[in-house]
């Protein structure tokens, strides 16, 4: 007996290969299961008094907006994560070329960079909350912390890749500092740098975010904090996807400004 096998039929193939060849669709094919499959099981599976299904969520973010205090905390975390993204992005270029175009201070420096990017920093919070207090000082410092060290390691990593003759060349043409820098450095380090903003900006995320939970008055962190004591899983998970939406957003920003000063790469 020849064994019969069952197939699909060839348009239903040819329109799952079509959804899977184009990444945004099968990006949101992707996100459109993992939402059902949470409706159902906090529906089903699980109480929800600690999981509300995302119907109820959605629900609840007029809810969120009209809660006291919200619209302002989201005013101050914004403000608390444009400071220290500026601050580590800026300090991380500057230390990142310093010790990058130096043999001498790559080889001193960079394994105390690497030593301090990997040590759990949340363990000298309670420092930065007494040195800074409790306001948003100490929130911004303890971003900068978390935003600082990737933005360093990956400048480093981008002037590796720029060739000595580049330099050489530039310098005996008599550029300037600046002039060296625009021209041959940071073109040759584009790919490297955004990535390091990329990763600087969700460790600031997450530094700002940790200081707020840590100790607040206010700020988004607070009402996690104050949605979470109360059992509110609807409003906490609405302020969560607040936080998603941003954190999108800002990277949407930051690819956006590395296409723009990359085009000269795709030639």
């Amino acid at each position: 007996m020849v064994p019969v096998f069952s197939r699909s039929p060839p348009g239903a193939v040819s329109v799952f290969g079509a959804l899977m060849r184009r990444a945004f669709m099968a990006r949101l094919l992707v996100i459109a299961l993992a939402v059902i499959l949470w409706e159902i099981a906090a529906r089903v599976l699980v109480d929800p008094l600690f999981l509300s299904p995302p119907s109820r969520v959605v629900a609840s973010l007029g809810a969120i907006w009209e809660t006291r205090g919200v619209p302002a905390a989201l005013e101050i975390t914004l403000f608390e994560l444009a400071a220290a993204f500026a601050i580590a992005v800026a300090t991380g270029l500057a230390l990142g070329l310093a010790i990058g175009l130096a043999p001498f201070a790559r080889r001193c420096f960079l394994p105390v960079v690497l030593l301090l990017y990997g040590m759990p920093q949340v363990v000298i919070l309670p420092l930065f909350i007494l040195v800074f207090g409790i306001g948003a000082a100490s929130k911004i410092a303890f971003g900068v912390t978390h935003g600082v060290f990737p933005v360093i390691v990956t400048v480093v990593a981008g002037v590796q890749n720029l060739k000595p003759i580049l330099l050489v060349s530039a310098r005996s043409m008599g550029a300037s500092r600046w002039q060296i820098f625009r021209h041959v450095v940071f073109p040759h380090m584009v790919p490297s740098f955004f990535a390091g903003m990329r990763l600087g900006m969700s460790g600031v995320l997450l530094g700002v975010l940790l200081a707020e939970l840590y100790v607040s008055v206010a700020g988004i962190g607070y009402f996690t904090t104050l949605f979470t004591q109360n059992f509110d899983s609807a409003r906490l998970l609405g302020l969560i996807g607040v936080l998603a939406a941003m954190a999108i957003v800002l990277n949407a920003a930051v690819r956006r400004a590395e296409r723009h000063f990359g085009k000269w790469r795709a030639g």
